[in-house]
């Protein structure tokens, strides 16, 4: 098949309808690896498919934040993608394995945004200042790629493995949490097998904020005010398979929890 931006966004969009995986879109057109700018265009091509069915813009994500995730994925920087209402997973409710293909989550810190914040050269004290809630919370990833295999073109046009997400019900203000300090426990089916603090995410989730506004910017975009910001993973994704159960413990931002589901 001859891709362009127009066949690869409709492929995508076709993948995550369907529930099915496919091998990465660059093995069969190589000037998408790294067609950034291209990537991004798919990316907000299907985010207007998906106004026009229904669903509203109410935030973005960040993926990659981390450099030991960077290294494993074989992406060499941190990207933007879009926030949408029909991605919120109620808490208490389980992942919905029948629209998803192989879910993993992973924890977050999350922002709730005051003010506008319009780049360039955005720092991390003004990013800061413009955050009205700082929560904990989980986004269930699900790359349309088989087994999460991609090149920084693939993921940016996948809108960064966009799944569903959670935030929980402890919110603080950004002046009364140190965010590079705060610790986080991972819990899977009772066990805690990973842990972390916010400095994972870019040294520190102000510092992320900051590289979306700036990165929005180049595209003549903002982060607007009343919009939630997923920071990224604080430590790696686990797969939320039928039955398994996941916890984030945050030091301040409380407990936020996910359960599989039944097959």
């Amino acid at each position: 098949m001859a891709w362009d931006y127009d066949s690869v966004a409709a492929e995508l969009l076709a993948c995550e309808a369907e529930v099915r995986e496919r091998e990465p879109i660059s093995d069969e057109w190589p000037e998408l690896a790294n067609d950034i700018a291209g990537a991004y265009g798919i990316q907000d091509a299907n985010l207007q498919k998906r106004i026009e069915r229904g669903e509203k813009l109410i935030g973005v994500k960040l993926g990659l934040t981390s450099r030991a995730k960077q290294q494993r994925m074989g992406v060499d920087t941190p990207f933007v993608a879009w926030l949408t209402d029909q991605m919120i997973l109620p808490v208490g409710d389980p992942v919905p394995q029948a629209r998803l293909i192989h879910p993993r989550i992973e924890p977050e810190i999350v922002f709730v945004m005051k003010d506008r914040l319009e780049g360039p050269g955005v720092t991390a004290a003004q990013a800061m200042a413009a955050v009205g809630q700082v929560l904990g919370g989980g986004e269930v990833i699900d790359s349309r790629y088989r087994n999460f295999r991609f090149t920084a073109g693939d993921v940016i046009a996948d809108n960064a493995s966009s799944g569903a997400f959670s935030i929980g019900g402890v919110s603080v203000k950004p002046e009364d949490i140190e965010l590079g300090t705060e610790g986080i426990l991972v819990e899977v089916n009772g066990e805690i097998v990973d842990s972390s603090t916010g400095a994972a995410v870019q040294g520190h989730p102000g510092e992320a904020l900051a590289l979306a506004a700036n990165d929005l910017a180049k595209r003549g975009l903002a982060i607007e005010a009343g919009w939630i910001v997923l920071t990224g993973g604080i430590t790696d994704a686990y797969f939320a398979t039928p039955g398994t159960s996941i916890g984030f413990h945050f030091t301040n931002l409380g407990s936020v929890y996910f359960y599989g589901g039944d097959e």
